[in-house]
């Protein structure tokens, strides 16, 4: 496999192991605002594009969606190096960039800017650079690049679209909310509930209670994130999980509760809507990040500022 153009190692930042550690890349667009800059790629193309970011190499860009996801994510790791210095499961943060590395060093000097702990950045000129993740080891993928997503997602890569949107910086611990079907798990009930309505679901859900749901595209991503939340107690955990999911509790909520037992995964609080907007409790949680197949709910979610990602 090729390598990226051009691979930018932070010396800042201790390196972490990419076998142990959970890594997340993020492309540049994601973790901050570049709107008026993409718009001028696409309008006056690469050159005059790369003559804005060298002209304003040293003017910081602004937080983007993803930007206290990854702040909240650096905090984690801070509180696992304080209980254990040694640990080495941690989380690992790179950033995913199109640009050339002469138009990326403002991107560089924005993470530094900010204090942004991030060990890795990689300027690839491929059209596709979603084949770059395997080789990294990345458990994570946000990008606001829709056909990135569907890419990294193919290769079986955990990944979503991050829409842009003014994110208030909640505080910390890490808060990530799950949406279940086709998020956390397969899609299998809501095909059945697309060919034979509510009915037919509660039926198949009930006749299938002892089996665990199959896996969805951010199973893997959650099975990290509650294996470092283990490490801590209840109380004092830096890190909070969600389940938000628009089943019924009563009659489609035992299947879920059973799966994340069996796999083991543990949730802080599940709230099952019963297809009720998820907007007010979202508003209620304020995650760093939320994670929902249904672009409705992604909408609902913009609208009280919450940083919102979705899984297509």
């Amino acid at each position: 496999m090729a390598e990226p153009e051009s691979t930018v190692i932070n010396t800042n930042v201790k390196q972490k192991d990419p076998s142990t550690a959970l890594v997340i890349a993020v492309t540049s667009r994601a973790i901050f605002t570049l709107e008026e800059e993409h718009k001028l790629y696409l309008e006056k193309g690469k050159e005059e594009y790369t003559r804005h970011q060298q002209a304003n190499q040293d003017k910081p860009l602004p937080p983007g969606t993803a930007f206290a996801f990854i702040q909240a994510v650096q905090y984690v790791n801070k509180k696992i190096l304080e209980s254990n210095p040694a640990e080495r499961d941690l989380f690992d943060i790179l950033v995913l960039s199109n640009n050339s590395p002469e138009s990326g060093v403002r991107i560089v000097n924005s993470a530094k800017h900010y204090g942004l702990e991030i060990s890795k950045f990689c300027f690839v000129s491929d059209e596709d650079s979603t084949q770059y993740l395997k080789s990294h080891g990345v458990k994570l993928f946000l990008s606001a690049d829709r056909t990135d997503v569907c890419n990294a997602l193919r290769r079986g890569v955990s990944a979503a679209l991050v829409f842009q949107q003014e994110v208030q910086a909640p505080s910390t611990p890490l808060r990530v909310v799950f949406d279940g079907d086709a998020v956390l798990f397969s899609d299998e009930t809501d095909q059945i509930f697309q060919e034979q309505g509510l009915e037919g679901a509660v039926q198949y859900e009930r006749a299938m209670e002892a089996i665990p749901i199959g896996e969805g595209p951010l199973k893997a991503f959650a099975m990290h994130l509650g294996k470092m939340r283990k490490k801590f107690g209840q109380e004092n955990s830096p890190i909070r999980t969600y389940l938000v999911t628009a089943r019924s509790g009563r009659d489609m909520g035992v299947r879920a509760i059973k799966t994340l037992r069996e796999w083991g995964l543990p949730i802080d609080e599940a709230f099952f809507m019963d297809g009720a907007p998820k907007g007010p409790i979202l508003a209620q949680i304020q995650p760093h990040i939320f994670f929902d197949d249904g672009l409705h709910n992604i909408q609902g979610a913009q609208n009280v500022g919450v940083p919102s990602a979705w899984v297509p």
